[in-house]
């Protein structure tokens, strides 16, 4: 006969382990080998090179070997499905060898699959316990539900080693559910002699109904004899290893917390490995070959090149071959300033708003000169010989006495030196434009602290437009908290990116870039005044304000802090106060439903505070509009 297979998979618990596997057969005709039952297609079209295929023979035969001692739960055999070659499938065999080659489980199939059958195998224990070897146990009904437990063993089955006239051992089975002989299950039990036995097999077989046997039998050996012994009798050490055991075991009201701890070993038990892929160096012969290409024609090709650095810098260790791990230590070699100087001159821009080399993007012949290259340099051996470590070397910037000046700055100064260049006073530059947003939710004590996930979709106003092909560009804002999470998290579409961050000229992403420009433009003022998001933010933020005291004043001063995290001035109480009379009194002499949408309340509900929420949320967005607000100083 041919044998054929389109696919063969085996199941343990929920995961098919057989690609994993290796796979052999008897012969191999028709350029399909043995793996192809293995390669995860089950269409079975012969023409597509999914379908094994052996030479005519007696009793031909294909074998997966799993390379692991695996409990096997379920096994499907697909057939060919082209060219009426099913039936070649019919009257087979299928059987599950231990590692020794020994039969555990075997059965007969006579129709061929159309096109698969599936076939769910009983569990099968091999144990060993006083000497005598139990081959295989099986329950008729359900085997699956059949359990093994040993009173003195936590960790399953292991050989017995005690001799014929030693204490007698026991072996429990335990089912989940109550087994009795007159259901019509079957129970059957083979006991034989291993090759290490002496003497005879003396044994007895007993069925117990007792509802305390599953406790007992779960119950360490040890414990048992603490049991055993009278309480008095027993020392300190005995009786904490008791109590312990009451109370992790057995304790009723400590059920919730083993009922937590069993689910979380569940999970940790379905938990699937992942694999991450990895960059790996090719094999020598295997590696491509890179020739100069005269005037940058792929087909005019000149000498073949090895890898190696620009004659200007130093050169890789001698000692390692030319690949990607010598490079990456070449990289941060001591001997290298122009990793530890890049690194440096970003972590001060990120601190300061603008390098000491202030093409940051750039350190080659088109960039600019550092504006203090000997701390530049002295920066760049100090990163290095912190061991790399970026906390620490931000640390040493925050705490210098150059970042804790003052940012105040005078005219004089400001046409001198508008850029900072002389790092004459404190840094003062805008948020960026993910920052911007973040802090007004933040303020508002509306920004959500959930960490990783999926992208989300906050605020933002809908356009109307379309997309090419006619898709719409708005979107639906997501639930919950995921809409006020950071906005790190901000769903971003190259063609349509959010708006209000593109205002505050985050880059859109098509192109890697270092370096962002600042602008200042009224489109910003529109939307920190106007944007969805920032009313939302106003309206948290006249929440908390409201909630902190009854008084104007003190309300101001509440705002004034969670914005700026400083006191304000008698003058600047005394301004926005006027501000809440003025927007107390517009509101007032207003339709009702106006001071309802800009206090965020249902328009159909009567709530006489609306006016006052609306005047509070009026002032909060002032508050947030501050240039002090917006700009780090």
């Amino acid at each position: 006969k041919i044998l054929s297979l389109a696919e063969v998979q085996v199941f343990s618990g929920k995961e098919n382990v057989a690609p994993s596997g290796e796979a052999s057969q008897s012969s191999t005709d028709q350029d399909a080998p043995a793996k192809l039952a293995i390669d995860e297609n089950t269409e079975g079209d012969f023409s597509k090179k999914s379908v094994t295929h052996t030479k005519s023979s007696e009793n031909p035969w294909w074998e997966l070997d799993l390379k692991a001692i695996l409990e096997i739960n379920r096994i499907v055999v697909w057939n060919r499905t082209d060219n009426d070659t099913e039936k070649r499938l019919a009257n087979f065999r299928i059987t599950i060898l231990n590692d020794q080659r020994e039969v555990l489980w075997e059965r007969e199939i006579k129709e061929a699959p159309k096109p698969s059958v599936s076939l769910a195998v009983e569990s099968t224990l091999v144990v060993r316990f006083a000497g005598a070897y139990a081959d295989s146990i099986k329950e008729g009904t359900d085997p699956a539900n059949l359990l093994a437990e040993k009173a003195d063993s936590k960790k399953g089955w292991a050989p017995a080693s005690a001799s014929n006239d030693g204490p007698p051992h026991f072996l429990t089975l335990l089912t989940e559910k109550a087994w009795m002989p007159e259901s019509g299950s079957k129970l059957d039990v083979s006991i034989e002699r291993s090759s290490e036995a002496e003497g005879g097999i003396d044994f007895r077989l007993a069925r117990n109904g007792n509802t305390n046997l599953p406790a007992y039998a779960h119950t360490p050996s040890s414990t048992l004899a603490i049991l055993a012994a009278e309480p008095d009798l027993r020392t300190e050490e005995e009786t904490k290893k008791l109590t312990d055991h009451y109370l992790r075991k057995v304790a009723p009201e400590r059920q919730p917390e083993r009922d937590a701890i069993a689910k979380l070993n569940k999970q940790l038990d379905d938990m699937k490995p992942h694999s991450v892929p990895i960059m790996r160096e090719l094999a020598g012969d295997k590696r491509r070959k890179t020739h100069l290409q005269y005037r940058g024609n792929f087909m005019d090709l000149g000498k073949e090149v090895e890898e190696g650095v620009p004659a200007a810098f130093p050169l890789l260790p001698k000692d390692m071959p030319a690949n990607r791990l010598a490079l990456a230590k070449w990289l941060v070699d001591t001997n290298n300033p122009l990793t530890a100087r890049v690194m440096a001159n970003r972590f001060w821009e990120q601190i300061f708003g603008i390098g000491l080399v202030r093409t940051t993007e750039e350190f080659g012949a088109q960039g600019e000169l550092p504006s203090h290259p000997e701390l530049l340099d002295w920066l760049a051996t100090e990163f290095m010989a912190q061991k790399w470590d970026m906390k620490r070397f931000l640390k040493l910037l925050v705490s210098s006495a150059t970042y804790r000046q003052s940012s105040r700055v005078t005219p004089e100064l400001s046409d001198r030196d508008p850029d900072n260049r002389l790092l004459a006073h404190g840094p003062r530059f805008r948020l960026s434009a993910e920052a911007v947003r973040d802090e007004a939710l933040f303020a508002a004590g509306l920004l959500s602290g959930k960490m990783k996930g999926p992208s989300v979709r906050p605020l933002r106003p809908n356009s109307g437009l379309t997309a090419a092909f006619g898709s719409s560009v708005d979107w639906k804002t997501s639930d919950g908290e995921d809409r006020l999470r950071r906005g790190l998290y901000t769903e971003w579409r190259r063609t349509s990116p959010y708006p209000s961050m593109t205002t505050f000229d985050a880059p859109n992403r098509e192109v890697c870039t270092i370096r962002r420009n600042r602008t200042n433009t009224p489109l910003q003022a529109l939307v920190t005044l106007n944007d969805p998001v920032f009313i939302e933010a106003a309206q948290g933020l006249a929440h908390r304000m409201i909630q902190s005291s009854s008084s104007v004043s003190e309300r101001i001063r509440r705002g004034f802090e969670l914005c700026l995290a400083r006191p304000p001035s008698e003058k600047e109480v005394n301004r926005l106060a006027v501000l809440f009379g003025e927007a107390l009194s517009d509101y007032a002499k207003s339709p009702t439903d106006k001071a309802k949408k800009m206090a965020s309340l249902d328009e159909k509900t009567d709530n006489p505070e609306a006016v006052e929420l609306a005047a509070w949320t009026t002032v909060a967005n002032v508050l947030l509009n501050l240039d002090e607000t917006l700009m780090k100083r």
